[in-house]
């Protein structure tokens, strides 16, 4: 039954340890290549979709779409494009919409026309080349809500403080039991040792014992010789 809790807890211990490992490994990752243009995971730039202007055919708010770097000449009609929007109500942000046709700003610059397939509406700026991030590539869906979750203080302590502090309490608990065990073990030396030394003590009181009996009855037996000779 000992035996069976102790596998019991080192399995316990050890998915706890995996869980938070793997969170650990992921919010560093997340933090450091999520929605960030200058940053890319294995070739690839990754994005939290954040509306529904694509549900209709491709992706949802809370998927998450991986874009690659491409050449933006070689964009055409129908590709779908992440960029950084120019859109009065979206300025800065981090857009992923389909491309309608190519054409060129006030400038003259070559850009696109771009498009949310939901609402089949254009956006009001031009998407230039320089403010192209890069080609959608595919989608992982709904991960982008669990990253959102994690960003939020809820999201933290369920998934970063909770198992962290939990890996830390039963390490506590188990450095208490070791110390335990040590000090029991240190105990029962120290019992041994004393009942030992408590033996040997006694062992040679019983010697120095015979020996006092001994040497008074040679004495008695001196003395009783000294007696008969006169």
């Amino acid at each position: 039954m000992r035996k069976a809790v102790k596998i019991v807890k080192k399995v316990v211990f050890g998915l706890i340890a995996a869980f938070a490992l793997c969170m650990a490994l992921f919010t560093l990752v997340s933090f450091s290549t999520f929605d960030r243009t200058d940053r890319s995971l294995f070739g690839y730039k990754v994005f939290v979709v954040l509306s529904d202007s694509m549900s209709a055919t491709d992706f949802r708010a809370g998927d998450i779409v991986l874009a690659r770097k491409v050449d933006p000449s070689a964009l055409k009609k129908g590709d779908i494009i992440t960029f950084v929007s120019q859109n009065e109500g979206s300025f800065g942000q981090t857009v992923t919409h389909k491309i309608r046709r190519k054409t060129t700003d006030e400038q003259g610059n070559p850009g696109f026309i771009t498009y949310g397939t939901s609402n089949n509406t254009d956006d009001k700026a031009v998407v230039t080349y320089p403010y192209v991030v890069g080609k959608y590539q595919r989608r992982i869906p709904k991960i982008g809500g669990f990253f959102q979750f994690l960003k939020t203080v809820p999201g933290y302590i369920v998934c970063i403080l909770i198992p962290f502090s939990s890996l830390i309490v039963l390490q506590c608990i188990n450095s208490v039991k070791l110390f335990n065990q040590y000090k029991s073990v240190q105990m029962r030396l120290i019992r041994e040792e004393r009942e030992k030394i408590e033996a040997e003590r006694a062992e040679s009181q019983k010697v120095l014992d015979e020996l006092l009996r001994i040497k008074a009855q040679l004495a008695l037996d001196e003395a009783g010789k000294s007696i008969s000779g006169q």
